[in-house]
């Protein structure tokens, strides 16, 4: 059974998650390129943190960062390399979009790689109704990023 609820980002059982997500940003993005935030600071107030789980075991993750009063930042989205292909991403991101709703924000923006391995979330976030836009809230051009955004 799937369930997204929010949560804690530091807790023992999504060790797995935040060490994949790490490793994945870090494979083929230059460090000064890498703008996730580790697990303690999704802690941090004006964060609301998800979890994706299937039975109790934690499949994947994503976040929503308050920048301003109507507009937040999707942090953190990830999903286990082994629990992909069922669709799971598309329900994170559907329930992301659907709190940001529900909390009062009227866009949602994220910034994600240009790389190839980062292909499938762009088509994912593309297929969702997010269109390209300029760096957000203190992100600057980079060749390695692909801004998008999407009102609500």
């Amino acid at each position: 059974m799937i369930a997204i609820t929010l949560e804690h980002p530091v807790q023992e059982d999504l060790a797995l998650l935040h060490q994949r997500h790490t490793a994945a940003m870090h494979a083929d993005t230059p460090p000064e390129s890498i703008h996730m935030l580790p697990a303690s600071a999704l802690a941090a107030p004006g964060i609301w943190f998800y979890v994706l789980r299937d039975s109790g075991a934690a499949l994947g993750m994503g976040a929503l960062k308050r920048i301003d009063a109507t507009h937040a930042e999707i942090k953190s989205m990830h999903v286990l390399s082994e629990a992909r292909g069922r669709g799971l991403a598309q329900a994170m991101l559907a329930h992301l979009l659907a709190e940001g709703q529900r909390l009062g924000f009227a866009r949602l923006s994220l910034e994600t790689g240009a790389q190839d391995s980062f292909a499938p979330a762009r088509a994912l976030y593309l297929a969702a109704g997010f269109a390209p836009c300029p760096p957000f809230e203190g992100y600057r051009p980079d060749p390695m990023s692909v801004f998008l955004t999407r009102n609500l």
